[in-house]
């Protein structure tokens, strides 16, 4: 059998494939010859760069699996495509502690500006250093402070812990019931339960004075222009779950006028081609989408998605 790892897997995922006596691609088929190319395949991964939509799949029969690494799966018409028989899977948890971790460098970023710092630094800090270090000077400190978790699953869970370990409190909001506490571990394997509070978003967007997104983009925005007007003032807004799921525009105007004092993104709504008003905003820090970029995110995803993989075309 032949997989098609489209949008690539890591080198552990492929050995494991391999070794189980399947053939692996990875050279990238673009998504207009798709149609063309994907049926020569029993099974395809992606990640949120192929689209697999009703059309595509209609003319790929032999396609058996499809396997998303990672978490979302707006990209692909999963409904569809488990109606048509085929396998739907993919690796919710193994990327959670990575997004975790670039959440948390995003929040100390901005709370001690280090997005504009090193923006003005190599072009004025050999003529204003001491008025930098003014502009700079009244950085906060996290520990004693509120987040607020907007999506409460896996990601969201890990992002809660990281707050709780640096003496922050936690609000969060979920569709579903969740816990009043998280169990951390501490040096020596010692664990302790820290309490976390489920209340509901209104709640949270009026308490908390850091905001983490983790939900999928629905109909419209999660943080809108009536959600912004009930915002804390001076919160801070971190969206590293999908585009669209805070109104940029609306974001920009918040802002502008110090209702909200920093925003970071790392997904956006016009991927790859971002606003330019997004991306030249003074306030606003930015990386291009890499929640998952690391090596050992990489690999817990690459080694799940071969062993899904493996599971369901032997059946």
């Amino acid at each position: 059998m032949r997989i098609l790892a489209n949008d690539g897997i890591d080198p552990i995922g492929k050995k494991i494939l391999e070794d189980a006596g399947f053939a692996v691609d990875t050279v990238h088929i673009p998504q207009d010859e798709l149609p063309f190319r994907l049926n020569e395949y029993d099974a395809v991964t992606v990640r949120s760069a192929t689209k697999l939509r009703q059309a595509l799949i209609d003319v790929c029969p032999n396609i058996k699996v499809i396997g998303r690494g990672g978490v979302g799966m707006d990209n692909i018409d999963v409904d569809y495509a488990r109606s048509k028989g085929i396998a739907v899977v993919n690796t919710p948890a193994a990327s959670s502690h990575s997004v975790a971790e670039l959440v948390f460098a995003h929040l100390l970023n901005g709370v001690r500006f280090l997005y504009d710092s090193n923006r003005k630094m190599p072009v004025e800090g050999n003529t204003n250093f001491g008025g930098l270090k003014k502009a700079y000077g009244a950085g906060v400190e996290l520990q004693g402070k509120t987040l607020g978790v907007v999506g409460f699953g896996r990601i969201g869970r890990e992002t809660a812990k990281i707050a709780l370990g640096l003496g922050m409190d936690v609000l969060y909001s979920d569709l579903f019931g969740g816990p009043q506490a998280l169990t951390l571990t501490l040096s020596g394997g010692i664990q302790v339960d820290v309490p976390v509070k489920q209340v509901a978003l209104e709640e949270v967007l009026r308490n908390a004075d850091f905001i983490s997104l983790h939900v999928p983009f629905l109909d419209k925005p999660v943080i809108g222009k009536e959600e912004f007007e009930i915002l804390k003032d001076g919160v801070a807004l971190v969206n590293a779950s999908r585009g669209g799921v805070i109104d940029e525009l609306e974001l920009v105007n918040a802002l502008n006028t110090g209702k909200v004092s920093f925003a970071a993104l790392d997904v956006f709504d016009n991927e790859p081609t971002p606003r330019a008003e997004i991306l030249n905003h003074p306030k606003i820090s930015l990386t291009p989408h890499i929640g998952a970029a690391t090596n050992e995110a990489q690999e817990r995803i690459g080694e799940e998605l071969a062993l899904l993989l493996i599971e369901n075309l032997k059946k």
